[in-house]
């Protein structure tokens, strides 16, 4: 079924194209709930949570072209873990990491290549909560430090703060690992 379909068939309540949906979307979905979302089930838990709110809301998706329907899908997504994230207070929890230092060093592009995406998303996912949040919505989401102070109730300051540490704990994490495989 093309996406237009699907998203009409959805609207009309229709349960075999919500199954389609589902099983077109629901593992990359998951990816991006992993990325925000350290804990695997609890990840599964938000992604059912959101595919939840996506039938619901369904009077709400305007169709754009082919791809709005994804990503319509996966805002609503983001959306279902950060709120989760603000509701259990997960945000304003500090984790005190030995190491982060006032600076740090970025490795070089062409080494971040020869790092396998796996070992990377593995990084980002053993980042604090507060960091990984920060830098899946700056980095993946390209949301603007104002952006996501707004959207989780910080300072823009607490914001790039994180970014920079998040960012500094990568840089480590990166060295690393190439230093142990290269």
């Amino acid at each position: 079924m093309e996406e237009f379909e699907l998203s009409e068939k959805c609207k009309q309540g229709n349960n075999l194209a919500r199954k389609e949906l589902y099983e077109l979307y629901s593992g990359r979905m998951l990816g991006v709930c992993l990325r925000y979302i350290g804990d695997r089930d609890m990840a599964q838990d938000l992604l059912h949570d959101g595919f939840l709110k996506v039938y619901a809301s369904f009077d709400k998706f305007t169709w754009r072209g082919e791809g709005s329907l994804r990503a319509w899908i996966e805002r609503v997504m983001v959306n279902t873990v950060l709120q989760y994230l603000r509701k259990n207070d997960v945000l304003n929890r500090t984790t005190e990491l030995d190491g982060i230092q006032d600076s740090y060093e970025e490795p070089n592009p062409s080494d971040i290549e020869t790092i396998p995406q796996k070992v990377l998303m593995n990084f980002i996912s053993e980042l604090p909560d507060g960091y990984r949040t920060v830098f899946n919505l700056y980095t993946f989401e390209e949301k603007s430090h104002r952006e996501i102070a707004q959207m989780l109730g910080i300072n823009e300051k607490s914001s790039a703060s994180q970014l920079f540490r998040a960012k500094g704990v990568l840089a480590k994490r990166i060295k690393e690992y190439l230093r142990m495989n290269i």
